[in-house]
C-alpha cells in the first residue's frame, strides 16, 4: 500500500481503502511470524525513533519489535532526556529530527504536541496515543474483531465506560468501517463532540451508526463485541475518587456479558485494573480476546510502518 498521509497522528488520516489495506499486511505478517519467519529485511538501513512523554509497555515494545523484526533500527527516548523536557521548542526539534532519523513515533499528554511536530517534521508521524486518540490501537482493534467475526461491516460494538482517547479513535475506525457502536457512559464522560461531529457527516454513507447512551444494557444487547478501558487515566489520578463512584455501575462482569449475544468478544486496550472496569472471571473467560488483541499491535504497527516508509525507499 503507497501512504497517502504523512503520518497518522488521527484515524481520520486513513480512508477504508487504507485501513483494508493495512489490516491485509497485518493478517500476512502475523502468519508469517506464526510460521517462524520473524525477520524480513524490508526496512534496512530506516531508523524509528520513538518519543515518550507518557509512560508505555504495549506501544513501546510492539513498535521496537515490530521496527527491529522488519530489519530497520530504534531509538527510544524519554521526554525529559530531550531538550523538550528543559524547555526546547517542538519546532526545532521535529527539523532537526527529521535530518537524523526516518520517522517518529509519539506518546504525549496533548494531541496538539503530536500535531505540532507533525507541522514541522518532513518525516512521517505517527500518534503512539495522546489525550485525544489513540489510532494505532484502533487498527488492531479492527484487526481482531475481523480475525474472530469474519468481517467488519455491520458488526455492533459496544463500548462501555469512559468515552476516552480510546473511544475516540473506535468512533472513527467503526464509522469508516460501517460498523454499528453504541457507548454506554455517564453523563460528563462522553466521548469528544468534535470526533462525534465529524463521523455524523460520513455515518450515511458508510451505512455505520454510533449512538451515545446511559443504560448499559441498552449498548450491550445483541452487541457482538464489548469493549472497556481504565476509568482513571494517566493524568487523571486526582480525580480518582470520583470517576470510580461514576463509573461503579459501567463495570464489565458476568451479569454484563450475558445481555449480549452468545458469542460476544469481550475487548479491552490493557492494562487491566481487574475488579474495576473489568471483572476477574470475564478477564480470563473464553470470551476474551484481550492477549490475542494486545498482540496485534505488532502485526499492525508493523504494517503501518511498511506502508509509511517502504514504498518510499
Amino acid at each position: 500500500m503507497r501512504s497517502k498521509v504523512k503520518g497518522l497522528i488521527s484515524i481520520f488520516d486513513l480512508t477504508r481503502g487504507d485501513i483494508e489495506a493495512i489490516l491485509e499486511r497485518a493478517a500476512l505478517l502475523k502468519g508469517e511470524r506464526r510460521a517462524g519467519l520473524r525477520r524480513r529485511g524490508d526496512l534496512e538501513d530506516r531508523i524509528l525513533g520513538l518519543i515518550f512523554e507518557k509512560p508505555s509497555t504495549r506501544t513501546r515494545v510492539s513498535f521496537e519489535v515490530a521496527m527491529l523484526e522488519l530489519g530497520g533500527s530504534v531509538i527510544s527516548l524519554n521526554w525529559n532526556e530531550l531538550q523538550l523536557g528543559r524547555g526546547e521548542r517542538i519546532k526545532e526539534t521535529a527539523e532537526v529530527l527529521s535530518s537524523y532519523i526516518d520517522a517518529v513515533m509519539i506518546r504525549a499528554y496533548a494531541h496538539s504536541t503530536i500535531e505540532d511536530f507533525a507541522r514541522y517534521a518532513s518525516i512521517p508521524v505517527i500518534n503512539g496515543l495522546s489525550d485525544l486518540e489513540h489510532p494505532c490501537q484502533t487498527l488492531a482493534d479492527l484487526m481482531t474483531i475481523k480475525e474472530h467475526k469474519n468481517k467488519l461491516e455491520g458488526v455492533k460494538v459496544a463500548w462501555v465506560g469512559d468515552g476516552n482517547n480510546v473511544c475516540n479513535s473506535l468512533i472513527g475506525g467503526c464509522a469508516l468501517m460501517g460498523m454499528e457502536l453504541r457507548v454506554a457512559c455517564p453523563e460528563g464522560y462522553e466521548p469528544e463532540e468534535r470526533v462525534i461531529r465529524r463521523i455524523e457527516a460520513m455515518g450515511y454513507d458508510s451505512n455505520s451508526t454510533v449512538r451515545i447512551c446511559r443504560d448499559v444494557r441498552e449498548a450491550v444487547s445483541g452487541a457482538d463485541v464489548i469493549y472497556t478501558d481504565v476509568w482513571v487515566s494517566m493524568g487523571e489520578e486526582a480525580d480518582r475518587a470520583r470517576r470510580e463512584e461514576a463509573f461503579r455501575a459501567y463495570q464489565v462482569n458476568e451479569s454484563v456479558v450475558n445481555m449480549a449475544k452468545d458469542d460476544v468478544m469481550v475487548m479491552h486496550c490493557m492494562p487491566v485494573h481487574v475488579g474495576e472496569e473489568m471483572t476477574e472471571g470475564v478477564l480470563n473467560s473464553d470470551k476474551s480476546v484481550i492477549l490475542e488483541q494486545a498482540e496485534n499491535r505488532l502485526h499492525t504497527q508493523k504494517a503501518l510502518l511498511l506502508s509509511l516508509l517502504k514504498e518510499s525507499k
